[in-house]
């Protein structure tokens, strides 16, 4: 193990150290915009030690991105990412997608797939 492996995993633990009070309080409410960006350098930074030989640090820094993750789905303000598990909205995206390849599979030109009609007139967007 190279020194440098060594001293990103110990970085890496601590991280999590001090992210997990946050992840196990439930009254926490981190925005999206500090937890997702943090997620994605964890994740980022992973794959680069990954690809350097670094697999201590590598998996310390997957470790740390996953914690990012967890904060942005359990700790973000108003439960916004709770709710995309609800099953309305589950409900709703596949009644989306059905209609969006439905459309795909349309003959009509399209322009024309941006048709729409309200109260019996039709608009277009």
């Amino acid at each position: 193990m190279m020194w440098q492996d060594l001293v990103f995993t110990l970085g890496s633990g601590l991280s999590i150290a001090f992210l997990a009070p946050t992840l196990r309080d439930a009254s926490a409410r981190v925005p999206l915009g500090t937890s997702l960006p943090s997620m994605g350098i964890g994740f980022v930074y992973a794959t680069t030690f990954f690809t350097l030989g670094m697999t201590f640090s590598a998996v310390g820094a997957f470790a740390a991105g996953t914690m990012w993750s967890l904060i942005a789905l359990f700790r973000s303000p108003r439960g916004v990412s709770m709710k995309l598990l609800a099953r309305e909205n589950l409900v709703l995206f596949v009644a989306d997608l059905e209609y969006w390849i439905d459309r795909r599979r349309s003959d009509r030109p399209y322009a024309d797939h941006y048709v729409s009609f309200e109260h019996g007139h039709e608009q277009q967007y």
